[in-house]
């Protein structure tokens, strides 16, 4: 295998590590399994990109459970006009460091997929090449026998 065969095929492995890595928690928010609870909006931060503004609200969650309350929590998909600060909404948590998320779940494991379907397709193609390569020699090696 070439040099530049081995980058992508060690670029479609670290693809595909990352889209294992985050399918778990991704599939648990797009389930809305986790533990329910409440979420009290705190402060709306917003970051600036060219074109759009991206906001999400932070805050606690309560678990239903009586565990204890997490601070500093961000909850998932929320935009600016989503809430006023003290609104308290469902939310479920999933375990995931940092956020919370929203009775309506989360697409995240879209991003996981397409990360795996891109690293699947990376290994693929040095791994095609290489038995293409076999199979002409073979081809050649069986020409010269038959002459």
């Amino acid at each position: 295998m070439s040099a530049f065969g081995m980058v992508v095929a060690g670029i479609g492995v670290l693809l595909v590590v990352l889209g294992f890595q985050g399918l778990g928690p991704a599939l648990a928010a797009a389930r809305a399994d986790g533990a329910w609870g409440t979420f009290t909006a705190r402060e709306v931060t917003c970051i600036q990109h060219p074109g759009h503004e991206q906001c999400s609200w932070q805050g606690e969650f309560r678990p239903d459970t009586g565990s204890a309350v997490r601070a500093d929590i961000t909850l998932y998909g929320s935009d600016r006009d989503t809430f006023a600060p003290g609104a308290v909404t469902r939310a479920f948590d999933t375990g995931r460091r940092g956020h919370v998320y929203g009775p309506g779940g989360s697409n995240e494991w879209i991003m996981s997929a397409l990360l795996l379907l891109a690293g699947g397709f990376l290994l693929g193609l040095p791994v095609r090449r290489y038995f293409a390569w076999r199979r002409t020699l073979r081809a050649a090696s069986l020409a010269s026998r038959s002459t």
